[in-house]
């Protein structure tokens, strides 16, 4: 162990420079450190007082006090907007750069590596880099991996490339477990200063010393508080050697049970974790109360075989025990120097808690500021029930586009850009912001309707015949692919042979019905004249209709047609030009019928819509499709810009399989060149039917769609 950060026992004498936050050591060479917070910003101390026998229960939690913030709007329009005014422009002033504050802003975005991150962590990732950027400053991605049972190498991973993928570069990339030895060091530290105590309660008794579950009863102090700091001492070294099994023993904070605040009443510090019966049963941070709420591996194990955690992913079985978040959170911020510590509220208690902790070692002192989190109704959020949908079948997996992980999302085609535009239209204040998916599903059409190709595409076609045309008949007919002219145009097929949506022709024609139907003209999106249907054929099996034929209408005078009431899309068939392209396309519908699912009397499984996906397997896309899919990441904004710009140049050369699907087009020469952009970077509008992207599923021979959202549009005209 290294006992370099050992501290005297009174406060205030001098410390290690392991003790020093890395940022002060690189610059401080002696003189003073321009990141401590000056005298004024200390927070205010816990009131002293004795152990009480029988105090009366608290009025209830009383957060700290901020200043108030102000209440101004952020600009939908400036991405910067929120960082300018409101909340967050408050929490920079309060310790700005400049000759009376700090050198530099340092920020850190800390997930547990336990899962894939989801909607609601957007908001902590666009805030803490967001933050960092906006003032010229830096932040880190710490992993929070202080419990071995559940973290793994994969969530590791795949949070570091969903924050690239956002668009957001850490400064480095650290983890707790760095800081193991130093951590460990720090405890003793604390025992020996009086500040800490190994506690053998169960969690019966712990309940009850904290007042009950309701508090009705009054508090009153563990039996163990009061020993020796030798015996303290002498029990947590017998904790990290082994001697004890979960749940028999652990180390407490002393801090002060006449605080009305929970966080003060001897918080855990150290506990030993044990081995979860299935490891997506741990309790997950979108369900835990605020009452002790990151104590997990307290006192008190259910059963005599209960099994230690096993080895931790990166430090493997050097450890027995491990520090709680209460212990390690406060101490890795002021490790790193960080300046500004942004969390959510559930948060807001634990304030005085961590001021505490580093007043109590004497250590540079982060400052901690809450904002409220970011909720979305309709879905949920909770690993353990996500890992219950995916082991039922009811999603393929974690990364099902029916889910809220920013994986899921990622898959389904939501563009990061779009992510970081709902999160600061929204704004941020301390109020939690609850959000119904209608609202970021119109987000995010808002977003793809500027930044996206359009395309035609048929998900369920019937075929139509042009009687009136020769065999042979072949129009070229220009399409732009967006109202901006600089996203350009190109051209499409038109023939004898063209397909159309099955909903857009009725056998039986009616007033209100404004599409095909015998005896009635629409007009075909930038085709040259409208078509006329005369009769159609059915299965007689099925009775679906199975063809239909029509006539285009075109002027024996040569002038030009008389314009339809509407028009619809299609899709001509045109072998030599590779029309149509057949492609399966899965329509994402809510996973639950209710906007609470976990509400649910029968549990939430109950809710399920069984509607969730619509599969159109024949469905058929123009010619266009292959220069957006050369052409993509669509739009080129956040980390796909930054991405493809890196595989690109890489890539520019090199020849590779068509195997290599969907990133292959066919180069001039008929060579397969490898695209570099992921298959949900090719996104489009697919015309008058939603915004599409390609599925990870997708190879040379099958084509697969996820419809990111569907498209608003004029349902009057049916």
């Amino acid at each position: 162990m290294e006992n370099g950060t050992a501290l005297s026992e009174r406060r205030g004498t001098s410390i290690t420079t392991n003790d020093l936050p890395d940022a002060q050591m690189e610059a401080d060479n002696g003189k003073p450190n321009p990141k401590a917070p000056a005298e004024d910003s200390k927070p205010p101390k816990a009131k002293k007082g004795k152990t009480p026998k029988t105090p009366k229960p608290p009025k209830g939690p009383t957060p700290p006090k901020v200043k108030k913030e102000s209440i101004v709007k952020p600009s939908v329009e400036d991405p910067e907007s929120m960082f300018k005014v409101g909340f967050l422009s408050d929490v920079y002033q309060e310790r700005p750069v400049g000759p009376d504050g700090i050198n530099k802003v340092i920020t850190r975005f800390p997930p547990e590596p336990n899962g894939f991150l989801h909607i609601g962590h957007s908001k902590a990732i666009a805030i803490n880099f967001g933050f960092a950027n906006h003032h010229g400053g830096e932040c880190y991605l710490r992993f929070d991996d202080t419990n071995p049972a559940g973290e793994r190498k994969e969530y590791d991973d795949s949070i570091e490339d969903t924050v690239r993928w956002l668009g957001f570069k850490p400064v480095r990339i650290t983890h707790s477990s760095d800081n193991f030895d130093r951590l460990y060091a720090l405890a003793e530290a604390l025992i020996e200063k009086g500040g800490a105590y190994v506690c053998h309660c169960t969690k019966s008794d712990i309940v009850d010393q904290r007042g009950g579950k309701k508090g009705e009863k009054p508090r009153y102090a563990c039996s163990h508080r009061n020993r020796p700091t030798s015996e303290s001492m002498y029990e947590f070294r017998a904790m990290r050697d082994g001697k004890y099994k979960p749940g028999e023993a652990a180390l407490r904070m002393k801090q002060n049970l006449e605080d009305g605040n929970p966080q003060m009443w001897d918080v855990f510090a150290y506990r030993i974790p044990a081995k979860k019966k299935d490891e997506e049963d741990e309790e997950d941070e979108e369900e835990i109360g605020e009452n002790g709420a990151r104590e997990t591996g307290a006192n008190g194990a259910d059963s005599d075989e209960v099994q230690y955690a096993g080895p931790h992913y990166r430090t493997g079985d050097k450890w027995k025990i491990y520090p709680t978040y209460d212990f390690t959170h406060c101490l890795c911020d002021s490790f790193e120097g960080i300046t500004h510590s942004l969390c959510t509220t559930e948060f807001e208690l634990s304030r005085v808690s961590y001021d505490w902790l580093n007043n109590e070692l004497d250590v540079y002192r982060p400052m901690q500021r809450e904002y409220g989190r970011l909720n979305v109704s309709g879905t949920i959020l909770s690993k353990r029930k996500i890992h219950e949908l995916v082991k039922k079948k009811y999603v393929r997996a974690r990364d099902d586009p029916r889910l809220y992980t920013l994986p899921a999302l990622r898959r389904r085609g939501v563009p990061p850009g779009a992510i970081l535009s709902f999160v600061n239209e929204l704004g941020v204040t301390k109020a939690v912001t609850n959000i119904e998916v209608k609202r970021f599903e119109t987000s995010v059409r808002r977003y793809l309707e500027v930044t996206v190709p359009r395309l035609m595409l048929v998900l369920d076609p019937v075929m139509v015949i042009i009687d009136n045309l020769p065999d042979d008949h072949l129009e070229m007919v220009e399409l732009p692919f967006s109202k901006d002219p600089a996203m350009g145009a190109h051209t499409i097929p038109f023939t004898k042979i063209v397909y159309i949506e099955r909903s857009d022709f009725r056998e039986v024609d009616s007033p209100d019905y404004f599409r095909l139907a015998p005896g009635k003209t629409v007009g075909l999106m930038k085709a040259p004249f409208p078509i006329t249907a005369t009769s159609f054929e059915k299965n007689p099996s099925t009775r679906d209709i199975t063809l239909i034929h029509a006539n285009c209408e075109i002027p024996d005078d040569g002038s030009a047609p008389k314009k339809p009431k509407s028009f619809i899309h299609w899709v001509a068939s045109s072998p030599d030009h590779h029309s149509p392209i057949k492609a399966e396309v899965r329509t994402v519908n809510p996973l639950f019928k209710s906007d609470n699912p976990a509400a649910h009397p029968e549990g939430f499984l109950k809710d399920i819509n069984p509607d969730s996906e619509e599969i159109f397997p024949n469905a058929m896309v123009e010619t266009g499709f292959e220069e957006i899919r050369r052409r993509a990441p669509w739009p080129a904004e956040a980390g796909e810009k930054a991405a493809a710009n890196e595989a690109k140049t890489k890539e520019e050369h090199a020849k590779s399989d068509v195997s290599t699907m969907p990133g292959s087009v066919e180069a001039d020469g008929g060579d397969s060149v490898k695209l570099a952009a992921r298959p949900e970077t090719v996104r489009f509008q697919g015309m008058r039917m939603g915004y599409y992207c390609v599925d990870n599923e997708s190879s040379v021979e099958r084509i697969v769609l996820n419809r990111i959202v569907s498209l608003k549009e004029d349902l009057g005209k049916d």
